[in-house]
């Protein structure tokens, strides 16, 4: 797709986004109805960071969970981060939990990668902070705007372009959103999830998923016949009220759908416990999703429900093939 300041970014499949000035209001005047009503007392429990397992491991694969899209993950050797957001409020709203792994005691990051620009999952002053070689990859758009912030180490990719770096292949893949940072910019830059996956295909690493934001869509069947999907990190907040959320956040029931639809082994719920974005609470959204997974009978063990600041220390491609047998 040839770029200039004209460009707008499109969904793989037409779809109405309820993101108007229109939607916005009706939204605003049914949410002063409702958010008395929302119980919030409930917080992502979070545990102590294991910082000496952190700063030492280069051979181990792992998730942290830092919370909302924010993982620091590590795999084949790389220290990578997801969508590096460490703000304490977004827009009026205080943060809900503090970020489980505080920013300065990051080990140095190698690769960042950013789903689309939105705020929650593109945070300037966070960026700035993570301290290491940082390599952006971002998806196609955005590099001028982060050049323009300062950052030089950028490289964008359009859906289904890869990079491999020192043996680990990373593919910017479809999702289903939107972008917008300003009231000029409006899809301007392109959104996302991200595949990381082991470039020679006898390596026993993990393949992980990252799908970044997205309304439930055929894409993720795509993904999965594309890739061989062990972890799967996949949203399941800010989706109340559907009327309007639905085209953009998938809801617990059907990231789960998505999950299946991947064909991944391991699910593990993101985009939730942070922010008050949209009107559901983390209770809501964890209660949902425990229901439609005994509902369809899906084993609870694959189902990695981490704490704010746990590492989950993923199973290498052997150990699965051990786990399916």
């Amino acid at each position: 797709m040839k770029q200039n300041k004209f460009t707008k970014f499109t969904n793989s499949e037409p779809v109405q986004l309820q993101n108007s000035i229109k939607h916005l209001q009706r939204w605003r005047q049914e949410r002063l109805r409702k958010i008395k009503t929302k119980d919030y007392s409930y917080s992502v429990p979070s545990v102590e960071p294991d910082l000496s397992f952190l700063h030492e491991n280069r051979a181990k694969p792992s998730l942290t969970w830092v919370g909302h899209s924010t993982f620091f993950i590590q795999l084949a050797g790389k220290n990578m981060i997801t969508d590096p957001v460490w703000a304490g409020q977004m827009a009026f709203q205080r943060r809900l939990a503090p970020p489980g792994l505080p920013i300065d005691d990051v080990p140095p990051v190698d690769i960042i990668l950013i789903s689309h620009s939105h705020y929650d999952h593109l945070h300037i002053q966070s960026l700035r902070r993570l301290q290491g070689s940082k390599l952006l990859l971002v998806p196609a758009g955005l590099r001028t705007k982060l050049r323009l912030k300062g950052f030089t180490n950028v490289k964008e990719l359009h859906w289904w372009e890869s990079v491999v770096i020192d043996g680990i292949r990373i593919t910017f893949v479809p999702s289903q959103h939107w972008t917008r940072r300003n009231l000029w910019d409006m899809n301007s830059s392109h959104w996302g999830g991200w595949v990381m996956e082991p470039a020679d295909k006898n390596s026993l690493e993990p393949t992980i998923y990252f799908a970044g934001d997205s309304g439930y869509f055929s894409g993720f069947r795509e993904i999965g016949s594309r890739f061989d999907i062990d972890v799967a990190l996949m949203p399941i907040g800010a989706y109340e009220p559907e009327w309007f959320m639905g085209p953009q956040h998938v809801t617990p029931e059907e990231a789960l759908q998505a999950f299946e639809d991947t064909g991944a082994k391991w699910f593990v719920p993101m985009h939730y416990g942070a922010f008050k974005l949209a009107d559901d609470t983390p209770r809501e959204a964890l209660d949902r999703l425990a229901n439609e997974r005994e509902r369809i009978g899906l084993d609870e063990q694959r189902v990695r429900i981490l704490l704010h600041g746990e590492t989950w220390r993923c199973p290498s491609r052997e150990n699965n093939k051990r786990e399916q047998e």
